[in-house]
């Protein structure tokens, strides 16, 4: 079988992908039998990764059906396709059309092409989705921007129940796809600062860490201060003192002074207390959601550029990698919804949530009286 001439084909593009020639031969196999239109199911003109295609797909949709035997012995029908085509797609010529009949092998099997042609339309919109989703993980601009990541991480979940629909699962349904390394976390001078600032303020504040258990060390950006939050969520979960020196000895034993951090380096760190641990804990934790957001793209996208992964594979694989946002999503969830509270306002550092001391003189005050 010969290769039919794309109107829209450059050569020095990349050949093209195995979903061309099922398109070819889907528009072959309606142009030689226009009424294999009613068998090859749901299918329109956008499932075409080819422009011209999906204008000629269209166009056949547009014209009325010809008589059968009048098909068979005049072009009558293909002109008037034609016709209703360029306007869409100049390009196109009576000689492409009467190629793409010469080069369908099958026209009984309209049905399997339009398959294919469905499931690589399929293929190419998840992974739209997935970049889409990727952009707005990693859009700084946006004044809400774990919400809107949330939002098109729904979007991409309903995508996939639609296409779990259309495609019947069987077995052997996860993808394997060589997966890429997972992109490194942000670990700029903001999100550094953000967690310096929780250590500090913590430290200063530990009886508020028994209300912030939605916090984890994995949600760090950097390794240190993800050991040294374990260090304080230990010191409080056993119930002894908390202060930069007993952090330190903490830390000892779980040798974090053994990669060139001084005991001075990590007393300064926990030293400068701000703000309200709280406050600290949830912008980490929004950086956090980004990332793995962001990540969970990254996997999905992936796996719809491995062709050996077929719909089903994408559908299973992709609703997996979404169900690893879903833990620190239920965590995001759970703090943001929690009803306001005075320990969430900022502080002075240093000032005891007790109040001044009483003053010296008030016993003589009351004597006096």
């Amino acid at each position: 079988m010969r290769h039919a001439p794309d109107p829209y084909e450059d050569d020095d593009l990349p050949p093209p992908q195995p979903v061309h020639y099922a398109e070819q031969s889907l528009l072959g196999a309606l142009l030689l039998d226009p009424h294999r239109l009613a068998d090859i199911g749901p299918l329109d003109a956008a499932h075409f990764s080819n422009h011209a295609h999906g204008a000629l797909f269209a166009a056949m949709h547009a014209v009325p059906a010809p008589d059968p035997e009048a098909h068979r012995t005049t072009p009558a029908w293909l002109n008037r396709v034609l016709d209703a085509a360029r306007p869409q797609a100049p390009g196109l010529t009576a000689t492409y059309l009467h190629t793409l009949i010469q080069v369908c092998p099958w026209p009984k099997h309209a049905p399997a092409y339009a398959r294919m042609v469905r499931a690589d339309h399929a293929r190419r919109m998840l992974r739209l989705q997935a970049e889409h989703l990727a952009q707005t993980s990693s859009d700084a601009t946006l004044p809400n921007p774990a919400a809107t990541t949330l939002i098109q991480a729904d979007t991409l979940g309903q995508f996939l129940e639609t296409l779990s629909g259309q495609f019947t699962p069987h077995p052997g349904s996860l993808p394997r796809t060589q997966l890429p390394q997972a992109p490194a976390r942000d670990s700029g001078e903001d999100a550094l600062d953000e967690e310096r600032a929780l250590l500090a303020t913590a430290t200063a504040h530990p009886a508020q860490l028994k209300d912030m258990r939605w916090l984890q060390s994995e949600d760090f950006a950097l390794p240190l201060h993800a050991a040294l939050w374990q260090c304080l969520t230990s010191l409080v979960h056993r119930g002894e003192p908390v202060d930069p020196v007993t952090v330190l000895w903490e830390a000892q034993h779980r040798h974090l002074l053994a990669d060139g951090l001084t005991p001075t380096d990590l007393m300064a760190l926990i030293s400068t207390p701000v703000g309200s641990p709280e406050c600290w804990g949830e912008k980490v934790l929004q950086r956090a959601l980004l990332a793995r957001a962001h990540a969970v793209a990254t996997r999905i996208i992936a796996y719809t550029e491995d062709p050996a992964n077929t719909p089903h594979q994408l559908i299973t694989g992709s609703r997996r990698a979404l169900a690893d946002l879903t833990a620190l999503r239920t965590r995001w969830q759970h703090t943001t919804t929690l009803p306001p509270r005075a320990a969430r306002t900022t502080r002075t550092p240093g000032v005891s949530r007790a109040g001044p001391p009483p003053r010296a003189t008030a016993p003589a005050a009351r004597a006096t009286r």
